[in-house]
């Protein structure tokens, strides 16, 4: 263990692992296929990454998220740690540069999103590379059981085939025991290997509060809770309005959604994370890779889809281990609305066929053809230029996707990338102008490799570094451009659309069953959990989320809503002693109405009911027909 340790203080200066981490890497370093259960923030890259560091070879590492793909390889790449990404977006010369590099040994780490793997180049060349370990981040999406299912997964077992003798890490924050069995399975595991983290939070607090006017028991709590918090809605339009209503009741508020470009992300990341800004006011676009301690409370204004979903989310909160909270405000509203997604997100098949069909129209593809088309898509074009309804047409696509006709990336913000495309040597033999030779020199200082493949850069680094606004620097990277001396792609954002089967007449397209109702019945299911957990008055709820991830023999946590109301209304025998000689007291003098009674009693309204109840029951005390309470002597 103490190769992994000297690995460990070298590039990331910690000295010891945390819990888990360790036993996982063990697990690997003895060649074991591996499923590692950990909770959000709980440290699943490193689970990788060290191990590998200590192999031969280069490690395939399979996530759907590209932005978290993005920060891993330059993360890596700070520390000194050759890594790259292949994703959505790239173009075919990229792609190919990038894996001829992975097969002579560029990389010790090879990111990949999982609809990828399953193209010819790359199982071509991924085949000649020494790979060493496969690291599954996400690993629930390739359970059908799962809440967030893509069958792009499924891809990954197809390349064991050729790479028989390398061990598998599957991850995952959140995954019930049906999932975890079904990721072994999907994943071929020979023997159940599972190393789970408790989901208990021991310094959470999950708290649900029923309330018609959100926004001001919102302000109530963050009033109430000081100290960072994040603020979860469901669309884009009330993280604005939500952030203002905050910022004009005196607290700092930004809103934070998939829609803001990079850059803008990336502004209030920084202010958030350095303390200027207390509040972030998202969509569940924010968290990802996100790793802020100190937060002290996150509270969700509309139900989620999924218990899965939300505790992943409720589960940023409290990462240093200090008391937190995890806040869901709830309405009857709230029931008809999340009810109403199920038809929102399962649209009707012939819907679902007009979408395809209009998609084979839109990108001028006859039926037969297309396959392994890929192609920049614009969801809003399509919808205005065939009349079709957003939510309905987006819900749609997810769907085709899951049949396996078509492979679907959300909108992205593409990374400006470099790549030098003449040779170190001639490049100082050209002659350029002096501000071409100070941007040419901040380039090849700030970032490595530019010589063998692309690099993703960030003009607004490179404008502080020179000096310059960020204009002058697009302007002049465009030049070198075109001398020919880089090759430039500046940011765009857009989303991709591939087509993954020929295509075929809508009227043959064929949705089975589990595309389709089986995955209707289990979001249906899950809809069903949300609303349990949000109505349930009785059960703790650290207990209820415990349960659902198959932890079933937890005790009642003591902090949530449910368990402070069971504290509320415990009587101690002393109490009941000297609440019941008070009732008796008041009563012999004089009789009363309950609540004149209840008010006379110096201790909670809700114990003072209980013995009252209690009396009454047994015939201690009783009601005249004025319904005043007197005593029995």
């Amino acid at each position: 263990m103490q190769k992994y340790l000297d690995i460990l203080k070298q590039y990331w200066g910690y000295s010891s692992f945390r819990p888990l981490q360790d036993e996982i890497i063990q697990s690997i370093a003895s060649g074991n296929d591996t499923l590692g259960l950990m909770p959000t923030g709980g440290g699943k890259s490193l689970t990788f990454q060290v191990p590998a560091l200590a192999m031969e070879g280069v490690c395939l590492v399979v996530t759907p998220l590209i932005a978290l793909m993005k920060d891993q390889v330059e993360n890596l790449k700070k520390r000194g740690i050759a890594a790259a990404a292949i994703f959505s977006g790239m173009s075919y010369d990229e792609i190919l540069m990038t894996l001829e590099n992975a097969s002579l040994g560029a990389y010790k780490f090879l990111y990949a999103s999982p609809e990828r793997l399953a193209t010819r180049i790359f199982i071509e060349k991924i085949k000649q590379a020494k790979v060493c370990l496969i690291a599954v981040d996400e690993s629930h999406c390739i359970s059908q059981w799962g809440y967030d299912f893509r069958p792009s997964y499924l891809k990954i077992a197809e390349i064991r085939a050729f790479l028989p003798n390398t061990p598998i890490l599957a991850l995952t924050a959140t995954a019930t025991p049906e999932v975890a069995e079904d990721i072994q399975k999907q994943l071929h595991f020979p023997v159940s290997n599972v190393f789970k983290k408790s989901f208990y939070r021991s310094n959470l607090a999950y708290v649900v509060r029923y309330t018609e006017d959100k926004n001001q028991y919102l302000l109530k709590i963050l009033n109430s809770v000081p100290g960072t918090s994040v603020v979860y809605v469901r669309n884009r339009k009330k993280t604005k309005e939500t952030a203002e209503f905050l910022v004009k009741n005196g607290i700092v508020a930004e809103h934070y959604h998939a829609g803001l470009n990079n850059v803008k992300k990336d502004e209030i990341q920084s202010r958030w994370k350095n303390g200027k800004t207390r509040v972030i006011v998202s969509t569940n676009a924010f968290g990802m890779g996100i790793d802020k301690a100190d937060v002290r409370s996150v509270i969700h204004l509309d139900l989620p889809d999924s218990l899965e979903a939300y505790f992943q989310e409720a589960g940023r909160a409290g990462r240093d281990e200090k008391k937190a909270f995890a806040v869901l405000l709830y309405n009857n509203s709230d029931a008809a609305k999340i009810k109403k997604r199920i038809s929102d997100t399962f649209p009707p098949k012939e819907m679902i066929r007009k979408v395809y069909e209009s998609l084979g129209n839109y990108y001028q593809i006859g039926v037969g053809s297309g396959l392994d088309n890929t192609f920049p898509f614009d969801l809003v074009d399509l919808c205005s230029k065939f009349h079709l309804p957003v939510l309905m047409t987006f819900s749609s696509l997810k769907i085709l996707q899951q049949a396996g006709y078509i492979d679907f990336t959300d909108e992205e913000e593409s990374t400006s990338q470099v790549l030098f495309t003449v040779k170190k040597e001639e490049l100082y033999q050209l002659k350029q102008t002096p501000e071409e030779e100070k941007l040419i020199h901040v380039l090849l200082r700030s970032y490595t490799g530019l010589f063998t493949e692309p690099a993703f850069i960030h003009e607004e680094v490179i404008a502080q570094r020179l000096q310059w606004n960020n204009q002058k620097v697009y302007q002049s990277l465009i030049e070198l451009s075109k001398e020919k001396i880089i090759r430039y792609i500046p940011r765009k954002k857009t989303a991709f659309l591939t087509f993954t089967q020929e295509r075929v007449d809508s009227k043959n397209l064929y949705l089975s069953r589990e595309a389709y109702e089986d995955r209707r019945d289990r979001f249906v299911s899950r809809v069903q959990s949300v609303l349990n957990y949000a109505q349930e008055e009785n059960i703790c709820r650290s207990q209820m989320l415990l349960s659902y991830f198959g932890e079933k023999n937890s005790h009642p946590c003591g902090k949530c809503d449910v368990c402070q109301k069971k504290k509320e209304t415990e009587i101690t025998t002393a109490e009941f002693e000297n609440i019941r000689s008070t009732i008796v007291q008041i009563l012999s003098n004089e009789n009363l109405p309950l609540h004149l009674t209840v008010q006379k009693i110096p201790f909670k309204e809700k114990k003072v009911l209980q013995v009252i109840r209690f009396m009454l029951d047994n015939n201690q005390i009783k009601e005249n027909e004025k319904k005043q309470l007197f005593l029995v002597r």
